[in-house]
């Protein structure tokens, strides 16, 4: 087996790739595939529309609000053989969050999907989006599939509701009839931007981590190199049930197993188990990447059994803790650990993990190859070991700022570079790490992060509502549930009406799941909400 190359830039990951596997294939979703040849062909077909046609600029920002389909790799790879700059939005963001990310961004095109394109449709007037392209969940299957698959989810399901854009263009028409010009030339380096990768704050603003060519593909690398028993050239298969709009997914499937010539299957809605089980339950795949709480929810699906699991070798979590319960039922059910991991959105995302070979459970395992991880104490100093730090790490693949937060990065930044994530850990005695805390009050909803400020920042906007805290409680399901203390203006509002009001303003994840009237909040002397009095009840 050829190890892949130690690339420099991601374009030089896309364009070696493509030549060294061809007729392999390299993406498959409901039933068809794509070849390496077949992604080539189109990513460089709609590269050259995006650089002649529309006349986007190398090192312009595109916005891709995409759930895992075919499309979706084949946009990434055009927009990065165009030169520009990836802002991957999920698919579910509301019109306030979608808003902003494309306003922050400054982003001059918008790839999406049909299904939620409403909602990007009316704010679009108020953002710097040039061109809007939109794509029927089936345009890349071959027809008549593609006709039924499309009419059935538009008029028989009403999975796609009204929308309006003054000039959208239908993303199959910006394959046809293209002269197969090259993208403008441009040149890239380690340092150039590569993705906007949006996260949250203590502000409760989200803010894009700027990632560059150089921060991924050192990050491929390490990847690969910690695991390389993963990336099996002659046969990988990889089940890609996390959305590639969240970095470890773009990172492990559109990136890592990709340059090793691996088969990656694209699972739209992983929440669908039965259609996760139809797609895969035929397939001999080789690695599964997913979170704690699909592992728990597979595991306790009657028809997993159904599922093939002879030729599994990895399985890999992040995102999230992975429990005891969810790991023992795993390696009950298919004979194969689960590999903890630990990163974010700023380090590309990989920081530390476990390996096949190497795993303990309960920990987030050793750092990668050229990555120091330093804990420290509130006032800077060094931990020693087997004390209780924040986190902070120094890596090739650690961002280089947040997008036009001077202010900000000055302060998530020590004067050795190394970047403070705001995690609370342990170094244990055999050299891995273990988390222990989150210092900020993040909450973390099915391996999604939850900031605080942005939930209580929607609801203090709500006429009928003088103040709000939120807090993060334990919940089987999700792993932490949202919670929301209120003080209402008067006695009229309701609980349903918040509810309704977050859900117009908040995707899914983030709603509270419970919303409690308060007289008052618990605060500290000097006016801050005590969160940790609500926590503790």
């Amino acid at each position: 087996m050829n190890a892949p190359s130690r690339y420099e830039t991601v374009v030089e990951l896309v364009e070696d790739t493509f030549k060294k596997y061809p007729d392999r294939p390299a993406y498959s979703c409901m039933g068809h595939s794509l070849t390496f040849f077949e992604v080539d062909q189109l990513s460089a077909r709609f590269a050259s529309y995006l650089s002649h046609d529309l006349g986007l600029e190398p090192g312009d920002r595109i916005a891709i609000q995409l759930p895992n389909t075919l499309q979706l790799p084949v946009v990434m790879y055009a927009a990065i053989r165009a030169g520009l700059v990836l802002v991957m939005a999920n698919p579910l963001y509301t019109p306030r969050e979608i808003k902003h990310q494309l306003c922050d961004s400054e982003a001059k095109a918008l790839v999406v999907l049909a299904n939620v394109a409403y909602n990007a449709a009316e704010i679009i007037e108020q953002t710097s989006v040039d061109h809007v392209i939109v794509t029927e969940i089936a345009d890349l299957h071959p027809t008549p599939k593609r006709l039924l698959i499309n009419f059935i989810v538009k008029n028989i399901k009403k999975m796609v509701p009204k929308y309006r854009f003054k000039n959208a263009l239908p993303l199959r028409e910006c394959f046809a009839g293209i002269q197969h010009l090259p993208p403008k030339p441009f040149k890239k380096t380690r340092e150039s931007l590569f993705a906007l990768q949006y996260t949250g704050g203590t502000t409760g603003v989200s803010k894009g981590a700027m990632l560059s060519h150089g921060n991924l593909a050192s990050n491929v690398w390490q990847v690969y190199s910690m695991t390389p028993e993963a990336f099996i050239e002659e046969n990988g298969i990889f089940i890609a049930c996390l959305p590639m709009y969240h970095i470890y997914a773009l990172q492990i499937h559109a990136l890592t197993s990709f340059c090793a010539g691996a088969l990656n299957v694209l699972i739209p809605n992983p929440r669908d188990l039965n259609s996760l089980v139809d797609a895969i339950k035929q397939i001999k795949f080789t690695a599964f990447v997913g979170i704690n709480t699909l592992y728990v929810a597979l595991c306790r699906f009657p028809r997993v059994k159904e599922i093939d699991f002879s030729h599994l070798k990895v399985s890999s979590a992040g995102g999230m803790a992975l429990t005891e319960d969810a790991s023992n039922a795993w390696y009950k059910l298919t004979g194969i650990p689960i590999c903890e991991g630990y990163g974010l959105s700023e380090t590309s995302p990989v920081v530390t993990g476990n390996t096949p070979l190497s795993n303990e459970l309960g920990t987030i395992g050793k750092p990668l190859m050229d990555t120091h991880i330093m804990l420290i104490d509130e006032l800077g100093e060094q931990v020693a070991a087997g004390e209780v730090g924040e986190l902070c790490v120094r890596g090739p693949q650690v961002m280089s700022g947040y997008w036009r937060r001077d202010e900000e990065n000055a302060e998530v930044f020590l004067p050795s570079g190394h970047f403070k994530t705001g995690d609370m850990a342990v170094l244990n005695g055999n050299g891995t790490y273990s988390l222990v805390d989150r210092k900020k009050d993040m909450i973390l909803v099915s391996g999604f992060n939850v900031y605080p400020n942005e939930v209580e920042g929607v609801l203090s906007m709500h006429e009928d509502v003088v103040e709000a805290a939120v807090v993060g409680v334990h919940d089987e399901k999700t792993g932490e549930a949202v919670i929301a203390y209120v003080v209402p203006e008067n006695d009229d509002v309701s609980v349903e009406t918040l509810k309704a009001y977050c859900k117009k303003n908040l995707t899914g994840y983030k709603r509270p799941k419970t919303i409690e009237f308060r007289e008052s909040l618990p605060k500290s002397n000097v006016g801050k909400i005590l969160r940790r009095e609500l926590r503790a009840g």
